[in-house]
């Protein structure tokens, strides 16, 4: 089917107005909507918050009568069911609206192609597949929890210019610009869990929080250690702070009973894997979050944890700093055959405070 340059910009307005909803309607997807009539926009809207009204109804109830007759560009097919809200179909059909363009289809099992068809059977024209790709690289965290039962998992790190993550005397602060940990900390206040391994733990002592305080985001994510044998000290800042932002540290069957006693009580979660092999107890973690409802996880670090869940494809998205700087020293550790080697497709490169971020995703 042929769309006009009026639905493209129509749609790409949807597409910039979905992502205001980052971090702040997870588990949900990021959604918005735009109703017009002709080529005069009426209304717009997105998914504002978690359990708040979705796009639809936002933007026909900002179009009001003039909706009637309109159509509705919609970057996520309408919810057919009754969740924490009615379902958006029926305000379509209550709204009058005479055609609706769909971006890319929904995912959820209660919804998954019904949506069209409801409104469809209502008498409305519903055309599909207007940037499509773009709408699902903005729902990929949803389509992942929906579809894989995990999160989308985000892996990022600092690095000099040539390659090395810290100094041979293990100095690793600050390798990147003022610029590029301001947006580490956006990240981090969007995201619902963070996780390192037991080596970032002990050799940073962080807290693994969206800083300033008062600059913080919608959210305050899980902090997760993964510390196989227990071993996250009582004095460090995670535990001390677990009171205040939760920690759960994922341990292995062969952790001291002791010391998991100890981390409980100091207001840990201790979450205890059967799996002795650490890329299956990686697996069983994830799939535990999927079940919460988490819809993103951060992994910082450090390289054994972020190396081993490459190796299981575990990393859906990486956002990488280079830093203009030289370490040198060191040699290269095995790896597989170039071929093998994940490929990641680059979706953006910036510049901040003169270091040099790379983004993208995992093919």
């Amino acid at each position: 089917m042929a769309f006009t340059p009026f639905d493209e910009a129509a749609m790409r307005r949807a597409l910039e107005l979905a992502r205001r909803g980052g971090g702040f309607v997870e588990p949900n997807p990021q959604v918005g909507a735009v109703v017009a009539v002709g080529t005069e926009i009426v209304g717009e809207g997105w998914h504002e918050r978690f359990g708040g009204p979705h796009a639809e109804v936002v933007a026909l109830s900002a179009a009001g009568p003039k909706a009637r007759g309109g159509t509705l560009y919609a970057t996520l097919e309408p919810c057919c069911h009754r969740g924490k809200t009615p379902p958006c179909t029926d305000a379509i059909l209550a709204a009058g609206i005479a055609r609706v363009v769909v971006a890319a289809g929904d995912p959820f099992p209660e919804v998954a192609g019904r949506g069209i068809e409801s409104l469809r059977r209502g008498g409305v024209a519903v055309e599909t597949g207007l940037l499509a790709a773009e709408a699902e690289r903005l729902t990929a965290p949803f389509r992942r929890l929906v579809t894989g039962h995990r999160p989308w998992v985000i892996a990022k790190w600092a690095m000099s210019l040539d390659g090395r993550l810290a100094t041979a005397a293990g100095q690793d602060r600050w390798i990147s610009s003022p610029a590029s940990r301001g947006l580490v900390h956006d990240l981090r206040s969007r995201v619902d869990a963070i996780a390192v391994g037991i080596g970032t733990a002990l050799a940073d002592d962080p807290l693994l929080t969206a800083r300033p305080a008062e600059a913080a985001g919608p959210r305050h994510p899980l902090r997760i250690v993964i510390d196989g044998m227990a071993r996250l000290p009582l004095a460090s800042g995670l535990v001390r702070t677990a009171c205040e932002v939760p920690v759960l540290v994922a341990v292995g069957p062969r952790a001291p009973a002791d010391r998991v006693a100890a981390l409980a009580a100091a207001g840990c979660e201790v979450w205890r894997s059967g799996e002795g092999d650490p890329a299956a107890r990686m697996a069983e973690l994830l799939r535990d979050l999927g079940r919460r409802r988490l819809t993103n996880l951060l992994v910082e670090g450090g390289p054994t944890l972020l190396a081993g869940m490459f190796a299981a494809g575990q990393i859906d998205e990486v956002w990488a700093f280079v830093a203009p700087v030289i370490i040198g020293g060191g040699g290269a550790a095995a790896s597989p055959p170039i071929a093998d080697m994940p490929r990641l497709q680059v979706e953006d490169v910036s510049f901040p405070g003169g270091d040099i971020l790379v983004r993208g995703t995992l093919r």
